[in-house]
């Protein structure tokens, strides 16, 4: 860990700081190594658009591709085989920060391909060829909080996979996705699985919350509106937290946890800062408390060692206050309830435009190697 850095302060405080970024360049220059040595990174996020990205300008895929090619392997195999190579590959370089935090970080997740989100058994089967097929006990599984998830939540945590809870915009899904999480602890238990070895993450979005609260606030106009601007994203994830607090202080969540079950660590994700008005490091300076994961662009995470200033807690004191800023943009007109409804559907929708760049960028890579 670098010492007296922004970074190490936030590692100190609590929070488990990871990359919402991979890439096969990342791994095979040392990057990803760097990080974790110099900027106290202790895991890794990807998702479609991450693999789309990486894939379009990644020259250090072409050797697998014409190999791929040659063996006459269909677009979506090639996708599997990349990008199940490339969380291997960090996952093992993660491995020394796995057993050194006893499975909590180290941890590189991989998301189910994204349009299966309204699909409950083609994501149960997905998330568990993807666990067999990653191998890594510091994988992780991404699925989808939508509605159709969260009995895919429930199987995957059954059957002992370790998963990372996605797209989660509002408190009642977020609840839905806890009370998910210990029915799959239950099932996971009554297999005779080993509770400790199933780890998982909430994974709560931030700014995108302020940039739609914020285009309705500014349709609205008033002052009282106004003055609201830039506030929903942290008092939601704010209040996330305390319900995190509540929810695993519950009967159910104590006899588990004796059992040797993990809690589900809340994590911040979506916190890169979209508005240039406001301060590059919001997302992570205001959600400061114990035991959460802070998911990382690049961008942020270098504003963050820059010149983050971390000042210990900021969530657990700011539970009135952030339930104020909800009852005020009901106040004014706006409603939350609409609100994450569209940014869970077009959370979705975005992954899936993503994803069939990913499956186009893969499958011009196949047919000129052909």
């Amino acid at each position: 860990m670098t010492s007296n850095s922004p970074t190490a302060a936030l590692s100190e405080a609590g929070v488990s700081i990871w990359l919402d970024d991979l890439s096969r360049e990342r791994i095979a220059s040392g990057d990803l190594v760097r990080l974790i040595a110099e900027r106290d990174v202790v895991g890794v996020t990807t998702n479609p658009t991450i693999f789309a990205g990486a894939l379009s300008k990644g020259e250090r895929y072409a050797e697998q591709v014409q190999a791929l090619a040659a063996a006459g392997a269909d677009v979506d195999t090639a996708v599997f085989e990349i990008t199940t190579d490339d969380v291997r590959d960090a996952a093992d370089v993660f491995r020394p920060v796995f057993d050194r935090s006893g499975g909590f970080d180290g941890r590189v997740s991989i998301e189910v391909a994204p349009g299966l989100a309204r699909d409950t058994a083609g994501t149960i089967a997905e998330a568990k060829t993807l666990w067999a097929k990653v191998d890594r006990p510091n994988a992780m599984i991404k699925i989808p909080a939508t509605v159709e998830g969260l009995d895919a939540i429930t199987a995957a945590i059954g059957a002992g996979i370790s998963v990372n809870v996605t797209l989660i915009f509002s408190l009642d899904r977020y609840r839905q996705v806890i009370a998910a999480y210990l029915a799959g602890l239950e099932q996971a238990k009554a297999a005779g699985i080993d509770l400790s070895t199933i780890h998982s993450v909430a994974s709560f979005f931030v700014s995108r919350v302020d940039t739609e609260i914020d285009k309705r606030l500014t349709a609205i106009g008033t002052d009282d509106a106004l003055a609201l601007k830039s506030k929903a994203g942290v008092a939601n994830a704010r209040l996330a937290y305390e319900l995190f607090e509540q929810e695993f202080a519950g009967e159910q969540a104590a006899a588990l946890l004796a059992s040797g079950a993990n809690r589900q660590r809340p994590l911040w994700a979506s916190t890169g800062v979209k508005d240039p008005s406001l301060p590059d490091t919001l997302y992570v300076t205001e959600l400061v408390a114990p035991g959460v994961v802070n998911t990382m662009p690049e961008k942020t995470l270098e504003a963050t060692f820059d010149h983050g200033v971390i000042t210990g807690d900021t969530v657990t004191t700011a539970y009135a206050s952030a339930g104020e800023v909800l009852d005020a943009l009901a106040g004014v007109g706006v409603d939350y309830d609409d609100v994450t409804l569209v940014l869970e559907n077009e959370g979705v929708d975005k992954f899936i435009v993503s994803w069939n760049e990913l499956l186009d960028t893969v499958r011009a890579a196949l047919e000129s190697a052909r």
